[in-house]
């Protein structure tokens, strides 16, 4: 897959060949494009990537904690098992990418763009994700819980026994998404059924 261009210049190119670091921390990147680099298994503590492009890059089985990557563009990018731990990749674009058993705790995900995603099986848990673009997201059997999707597009996303337990979905129209099994809290479950058109009584 081609890489799709973001709307900032690129200063500076790293290669497959230009990249054999296992761990970093508190590494600065900014306006680089990472092409066809392998990241698998990479440890990355605190580092921070700003405007950056990643195309055909592999983050498989990678763990990062603390790593911003703001207004970043992920092309054609494979993240099965990766593991993100307090991150923020606010505005960061995810194009033709897999992930696979992808786990997320705690960090700010707002505004992100995940649309059409396949997050099957993901884990996802107390991330903020407002303004979120999910619209036509797999989540089928995933976790998304405790998480904040204020004003989060959520439009055809498929959510089949996705535990949604503690997130908010004040702003879910059950009507556009697919909710067949899913797992929700009582207090979810009153939100819902307003959103419904139903009247909840004791």
């Amino acid at each position: 897959m081609g890489t799709r261009r973001a709307a900032f210049p690129i200063e500076r190119t790293i290669g497959a060949d230009d990249w054999d670091a296992p761990e970093i921390t508190g590494a600065d990147f900014r306006r680089v494009l990472f092409q066809d680099v392998d990241l698998t298994e990479l440890v990355d503590r605190g580092s921070s990537f700003e405007e950056c492009t990643f195309g055909n890059v592999r983050f498989n089985v990678s763990e990062h904690t603390d790593a911003r990557f703001l207004s970043c563009l992920f092309a054609g990018c494979s993240f099965f098992d990766a593991t993100f731990t307090g991150c923020k990749m606010t505005g960061s674009v995810f194009d033709g990418c897999t992930y696979g058993l992808l786990k997320i705790s705690g960090g700010d995900w707002s505004y992100v763009q995940l649309q059409g995603a396949d997050l099957r099986r993901s884990t996802i848990e107390d991330v903020r994700l407002r303004e979120a673009d999910l619209g036509g997201a797999r989540l089928e059997g995933a976790a998304l819980r405790r998480c904040d999707l204020s004003g989060a597009w959520l439009r055809g996303a498929d959510l089949t026994k996705c535990d949604l337990r503690g997130s908010d979905l004040g702003g879910l129209d059950p009507a556009d998404v697919t909710l067949k099994g899913a797992i929700i809290d009582p207090v979810q479950a009153t939100a819902v059924a307003t959103a419904l058109g139903l009247v909840v009584r004791p």
